[in-house]
């Protein structure tokens, strides 16, 4: 099997000129939106794009995301060479997967192969239903602290300056509406899209499958391998190919069965949710954060679109401690069980298992600035000690009741340990009546 291409450079496609920001609008620099050159912003398409139905523009998201995930340049197709081993790889390890630990639904899960935009415009859809929620939050959150304002004075706030645009009139609101009051209601869930769609791309530039990260994807589970980030990390690390290659196949079909379980996936994502939904606006915090926007000024809307953890910051509440807590507690089951299981395969039928193994470790740990918002965002921040803590917890269950006892896990949704029981793996066996021998 010869060499896989690597993405290379090409002329730009037609479709950035439909891009809202304008064409060479974003560069190849840091991840969020401090990327983009704000000063070819176009106003008046803006606040058309504020008043977009739902609570977050998919389809400017999509874009950005695609866009963070190329550096704006056009991608080369994935060779047929690729898919067809992965394809072999993947159902390699969905037997082996089976056998190890009697997940059949590794055999539901679909396989392909896709290139960085590939992967963000999957996962732009597949974090929606999270994103939309807490964007609808946030939305409601904004609109309460301003009802609870002083009522506007629209005589008092006088006409425009000349040669700056009617904010009222650009937005279509009634005369005698507070047009900086709606817009801040109006702009945080539409950054909070540009943010969500700068994360998506930036995740994209290094995933080597979908479940690097225990993102709450509300899709329907499935395994899709990065072939350029394949490539990049074989090459990075000095890896045989097909080992590598193996290696994620078996980590994306045990994460693709842990999900496939009826439960496991909507516990995820309604965790998420609940996580989300437990922000609480400070209106204080708020406004002095932002109450100074100048809507006409790219540069002041650049000062809030660089920021999500300011945006997010100040609406961090106290209840999200115990969900996080939760959330933090089922991922490391979720990854110490796959890797555990990973072990046990790959040790037997891959030769290069360690070198691979400590290259991934270090992969899944740094990811930057993309990182410090999923953790903003969505509580998801897991560091060494949770993949630790719940590989710990596994290899407990598994020295006192054997691998059959560790896969009762899966039977029902009562079965996931308390925080205290992933510190004492003993606990959580005498909770679900299995002996401790």
């Amino acid at each position: 099997m010869g060499d896989v291409p690597q993405p290379g450079g090409g002329e730009p496609d037609d479709e950035r000129a439909g891009f809202p920001f304008g064409a060479g609008g974003l560069g190849a620099g840091p991840f969020g939106p401090g990327g983009f050159d704000l000063s070819r912003i176009d106003m008046a398409q803006m606040m058309r794009m504020l008043q977009s139905a739902g609570p977050v523009n998919w389809e400017v998201a999509s874009q950005v995301a695609t866009w963070v995930a190329t550096n704006g340049e056009p991608e080369p197709e994935v060779p047929e060479s690729t898919r067809e081993q992965m394809e072999e790889l993947a159902s390699a390890a969905r037997a082996h997967v089976v056998a190890e630990t009697g997940l059949t639904t590794a055999f539901q899960a679909p396989v392909q192969t896709v290139n960085r935009a590939g992967w963000a415009t999957l996962h732009a859809g597949a974090l929606r239903r999270v994103l939309e929620s807490l964007a609808r939050n946030l939305e409601d959150a904004m609109a309460a602290a301003q009802a609870a304002e002083d009522p506007y004075d629209a005589a008092e706030a006088g006409a425009p300056e000349p040669g700056q645009p009617d904010l009222g009139a650009l937005l279509g609101l009634p005369p005698g509406t507070d047009p900086f009051g709606r817009l801040l209601t109006t702009l945080a869930p539409v950054l909070l899209g540009v943010q969500s769609g700068s994360m998506i791309g930036y995740l994209a530039q290094h995933a080597l499958g979908r479940y690097d990260l225990p993102l709450p994807a509300g899709d329907a589970p499935s395994l899709a391998f990065v072939a350029p980030n394949l490539d990049a990390f074989e090459q990075e690390w000095s890896l045989p190919r097909t080992d590598l290659r193996f290696y994620v196949a078996l980590h994306e079909v045990l994460h693709a069965a842990q999900r496939l379980v009826p439960w496991v996936q909507e516990r995820l994502v309604s965790l998420a949710i609940e996580y989300v939904g437990a922000y609480e606006l400070d209106p204080t915090a708020f406004e002095s954060r932002f109450g100074d926007i100048d809507p006409t000024n790219p540069e002041s809307l650049a000062s809030i679109a660089s920021q999500p953890e300011a945006l997010l910051g100040a609406m961090q509440s106290d209840r999200q401690r115990d969900v996080l807590r939760r959330l933090q507690t089922f991922t490391s089951v979720l990854e110490g069980y796959a890797d555990v299981v990973l072990d046990r395969i790959g040790e037997r039928f891959i030769s290069s298992y360690g070198q691979i193994h400590e290259a991934m470790k270090r992969h899944r740990l740094v990811r930057g600035e993309a990182d410090r918002f999923i953790e903003g965002l969505l509580g998801l921040r897991l560091e060494r000690e949770h993949y630790e803590r719940g590989e710990a917890f596994c290899r407990g269950v598994i020295e006192r009741a054997g691998a059959e006892g560790l896969n009762r896990l899966w039977e029902r949704e009562a079965m996931v340990p308390t925080p205290a029981e992933l510190e004492a793996p003993g606990l959580w066996l005498a909770r679900i009546e299995l002996p401790d021998s």
